[in-house]
């Protein structure tokens, strides 16, 4: 007899840890969606805030969900500095230059942190992490839990802003038409560079919410999660958040599903093998008609 408790629990953890995975999805599609620019730097940023939680534990003794009360400001100043001295300088030029240029980024920040941190694997360790939370036959990880219920908040947060404020109305008309944007008063320099600031600011809280359960290398984890990043990106619909929640949520399920029934040691390989066919049978992404843009 087929095990649907055992389905169910999967399902949970894959939706779980595909809540993390969209917030990595949401902070790359945001900035393509607004700047149209490919950020292949955003992995070693998600690295960067796993670092930030890793810091902040080795010296203070801090939970690392406390740390993001350091990842978030980081993230969102570094990710504007980012944008006025490198990209704003050539956010008209061809898409291969800003995608050479986050390249950069991407080799400075995995450098940096090989020569303060070095090459060894880093985690935190958190007390509760064989804690787990009974929700009628589902016991739910409380390393998950906390992982997707930061990622809810954060998530909240955004829409609140891009749907009920002044920048949201500001962030979404340059998404839309930039120089229709211009033309009614809008700072899109300015917006972009707090459009930058906020993806890089999803991407150190998503690092913060991975630490407790993965292991980060300054070399290694950052490609992965680029690569991760893409994947939930295209499988919802290149441009759109509400996709790469979806996105997000479908490679967490795959990854998960695939794990427990087939073999754990090829868990990234099946997010891969749908983002190819996806790529191959509905090239837009599995949502990319049916939820509006940014």
């Amino acid at each position: 007899m087929f095990d649907w408790v055992s389905l169910i629990q999967n399902l949970s953890n894959g939706v779980l840890i595909g809540s993390v995975y969209a917030l990595i999805g949401i902070g790359l599609t945001l900035i393509f969606g607004v700047m149209r620019v490919i950020n292949f730097a955003h992995g070693d940023f998600v690295v960067l805030g796993m670092y930030v939680a890793v810091l902040m534990s080795g010296l203070l003794g801090w939970d690392p969900y406390f740390s993001l009360v350091v990842a978030l400001p980081l993230g969102f100043v570094l990710g504007s500095l980012v944008q006025k001295v490198i990209l704003a300088r050539i956010i008209d030029a061809p898409p291969e230059t800003s995608m050479l240029a986050t390249l950069g980024v991407s080799l400075v920040i995995a450098n940096v942190l090989l020569l303060g941190f070095g090459g060894d694997p880093q985690s935190v360790h958190v007390s509760y992490a064989s804690s787990t939370l009974p929700v009628g036959s589902v016991n739910l990880s409380m390393v998950l839990l906390l992982a997707g219920l930061a990622t809810v908040m954060v998530t909240i947060a955004l829409y609140a802003l891009l749907n009920h404020t002044e920048l949201g109305r500001a962030i979404r008309a340059t998404a839309e038409n930039r120089l229709g944007a211009e033309l009614v008063g809008v700072d899109t320099r300015k917006v972009q560079s707090v459009v930058f600031g906020l993806g890089v600011a999803l991407a150190l809280t998503a690092g913060v919410a991975l630490i407790p359960m993965l292991y980060a290398t300054p070399t290694v984890t950052g490609p992965l999660f680029t690569l991760k990043a893409f994947v939930v990106t295209v499988l919802g619909g290149l441009g759109n958040i509400g996709a790469a929640i979806a996105g997000g949520l479908v490679l967490g399920i795959v990854e998960i599903l695939g794990a427990s029934y087939l073999s754990s040691e090829y868990r990234d390989v099946y997010g891969l093998i749908v983002f190819l066919a996806v790529l191959l049978f509905k090239p837009e992404g599995l949502f990319g008609k049916s939820v509006k843009r940014v």
